[in-house]
């Protein structure tokens, strides 16, 4: 897989209007995939270094399956997971965009229904300011 950024959820107006539920906290979980670590932990320092998340998180390698120019691929790939305030997630979709080495790179963004408040106001506060000071949250 090679590109533009897909945006699961039908645009950023969707997005906001999603966010405008009762269920909804306010913050999403983003992914993304890549064929190798070390682009999943260099997208993932990209997107804290420029706050436009608070913490990322790199996990595999995961087995994938999936349609690919009319063809079935199999493919071993990293799942990188990003915590952030939903209004961060245009800015955030950019970045991956802009330097995923996927024509077609997947990034979605899924609602956080709960969290702990320290937490979420963590998110908050280390996607705010340059200076944040940080409140021992983690990823």
């Amino acid at each position: 897989m090679t590109g533009n950024a897909c945006d699961a959820l039908g645009g950023d107006a969707a997005l906001a209007h999603d966010l405008a539920s009762p269920h909804v906290t306010g913050f999403l979980q983003v992914q993304t995939t890549t064929d190798s670590r070390a682009e999943a932990v260099e997208l993932g320092r990209a997107a804290v270094a420029a706050r436009l998340a608070a913490c990322a998180q790199v996990a595999g390698p995961v087995a994938s399956t999936y349609w690919w120019e009319g063809e079935m691929e199999q493919a071993e790939e990293w799942l990188v997971l990003m915590k952030l305030p939903a209004d961060r997630y245009a800015d955030l979709a950019a970045l991956l965009t802009r330097l995923h080495s996927y024509d077609e790179p997947e990034i979605i963004a899924l609602p956080i229904t709960a969290g702990s408040p320290s937490y979420l106001g963590w998110i908050t506060d280390e996607t705010r300011r340059d200076d944040a000071p940080s409140r021992g949250g983690g990823a």
